[in-house]
């Protein structure tokens, strides 16, 4: 693909907002702490097909969003011991603009490319983190008047509930609509910048904050890490995702909330297991699958609406492969609850207070995007699939409709064992899984996710 960049600019909030140092909460500041990126492609029509009325909507309206959202337009700050700080100082975002020789039908199925790497805002890790802008776009137009918009957003400030509330309200002032929900900024409420309320002897300790499992008869996961890997998007028909859903509440005991397992459990506990047999794990093979769990609603009382930050933890199912492989798939499902039921009030709490006495966080973020392999490793012989499931991923219209495909922003988002889990955007009830593994795992993988399900 041809790209040709026209230019470069920086957007900052069109009104005066408050400055100043700000503490992040314990959640900002461990997991993935660089940026994630997100496409979406668009086909305006005709009466929008002007390159400069698009760019100069998307810029106009994208200044005003950065007033009630103005720490995006901040910069971060190390301070010590692998803590950051954010330094709300209006120095704005980075909005780029390139064209394109290509047409949106040149990408076909938009299945991910190593294409989408010119689409995307390039993050410039080697210079100081205070340099680094927390939000990168970049608009491009394709010959046929089409367009993309990518953004990449430092997930040390949003996760993808917050990413993703800043997009629709973007969205909502550039269409000429008011703010919907107002961001609310006020990190506190998690106890951020605060010291620790009980002594490290008192403290529970949180032993899923460790680092996940290692190969039998391994010291470290530093050959796993340098494995080939390829990445697959494989798709699931309402009819399969129903299927399993069946299997797992057939299988195994109901879970002690007397609601069935969810379609996410159901499908992540199937893909767990196809895992196991694809790497031909020993049967006393230990193995952990991360979840990504949204604890706003958890908390007592609830995060206020809104909340802008962090507040999705990670925590981990654990596991023999053998008793995965042996047992029905409801079994997997049950391990999967059991691992999201335990994020409670008085878990998160316990867990900020439990992070806010380690003398140094830097072992537990993810800081693979930037070349080191420091901290943890989610690849073999482990797992984990983030679930855009209930996500406002579709529908974002800046004016001239309706996009008409979404996806992650970059083919090489994913590392061993990281997918993701999205509803199809044709919305008929059928699931995409988009699944990183090594090159010499994914074909029995694929075998067995397939030809299991009739078989569960």
């Amino acid at each position: 693909m041809s790209v040709t960049y026209k230019g470069c600019y920086t957007v900052k909030p069109m009104e005066a907002t408050k400055c100043g140092r700000e503490p992040l909460s314990e959640w900002d500041q461990i997991g993935t702490i660089t940026h994630v990126p997100t496409i979406y492609f668009y086909r305006p029509s005709q009466n929008w097909l002007s390159h400069s009325t698009i760019a100069s909507t998307l810029k106009e309206s994208l200044s005003r969003v950065l007033v009630p959202f103005y720490p995006l337009a901040g910069r971060l700050h190390w301070i010590t011991n692998g803590r950051l700080e954010l330094d709300c100082n209006a120095r704005g975002v980075h909005f780029i603009e390139a064209e394109s020789s290509s047409t949106l039908e040149d990408l076909g199925d938009f299945s991910p490319t190593s294409e989408y790497n010119y689409l995307v805002p390039t993050v410039n890790y080697t210079l100081p983190i205070h340099e680094l802008p927390l939000v990168l776009l970049q608009l491009t137009q394709f010959k046929c008047g089409g367009v993309s918009i990518s953004i990449t957003i430092s997930h040390a400030v949003a996760d993808g509930p917050s990413a993703l509330h800043f997009m629709c309200e973007w969205a909502r002032l550039a269409r000429g609509e008011p703010l919907e929900t107002v961001p609310f900024h006020d990190r506190k409420v998690l106890r951020a910048g605060e010291p620790p309320l009980v002594p490290l002897t008192k403290c529970q300790v949180h032993s899923e904050f460790d680092h996940p499992p290692l190969l039998l008869g391994q010291s470290s996961n530093t050959e796993e890490r340098k494995k080939k890997t390829t990445l697959a998007v494989l798709k699931l028909s309402k009819t399969q995702v129903e299927t399993l859903k069946k299997t797992a509440n057939e299988s195994w005991d109901r879970p002690r909330s007397g609601h069935g397992y969810t379609r996410y459990e159901s499908v992540t506990g199937h893909v767990w297991r196809s895992a196991c047999k694809a790497r031909g794990h020993r049967e006393d093979q230990p193995t952990g699958f991360g979840i990504c769990v949204d604890s706003r609603r958890r908390m007592e009382p609830p995060l206020p609406k809104g909340y802008f930050g962090n507040a999705t933890l990670d925590v981990v199912a654990s596991s023999l492969a053998g008793d995965l492989v042996s047992k029905p798939l409801g079994y997997a499902s049950s391990r999967i609850r059991e691992a999201i039921e335990r994020v409670t009030d008085e878990y998160v709490r316990s867990g900020i207070e439990y992070m806010k006495h380690q003398e140094d966080l830097s072992r537990f973020q993810d800081l693979y995007a930037i070349g080191t392999d420091k901290g943890p490793f989610h690849g073999n012989p482990n797992l984990g699939v983030v679930s855009w499931l209930t996500l406002p991923i579709y529908g974002v219209d800046f004016g001239w409709g309706k996009e008409v495909y979404m996806c992650p922003g970059s083919h090489d988002f994913v590392f061993d064992g990281d997918s993701l889990l999205i509803p199809d955007p044709n919305g008929d009830g059928s699931l995409l899984l988009a699944l990183c593994l090594q090159v010499t795992h994914m074909d029995a993988f694929k075998k067995h996710f397939y030809q299991d399900i009739a078989e569960d």
